[in-house]
């Protein structure tokens, strides 16, 4: 059975919403995601593949993930 946890990190992104201030339309035109606002929270879905590209566009945007 496949971890769960790892299952979730590769195919989800949890950040504060002011983390995507002035890129999250251009997030969601380059990948095809999901982007949930959850409180003062926002939930970035995708498969593995565009979670993985999304994380490479957030860090070259300055965007640090935990």
């Amino acid at each position: 059975m496949a971890d769960v946890d790892r299952f979730r990190d590769s195919t989800q992104i949890l950040l504060p919403a002011t983390a995507l201030d002035g890129i999250r339309d251009e997030l969601e035109t380059r990948f095809t995601l999901t982007v949930r606002q959850e409180g003062p929270q926002v939930r970035i879905i995708g498969s593995p593949v565009e979670i993985k590209e999304a994380t490479d566009f957030l860090a070259m945007n300055g965007v640090t993930l935990a």
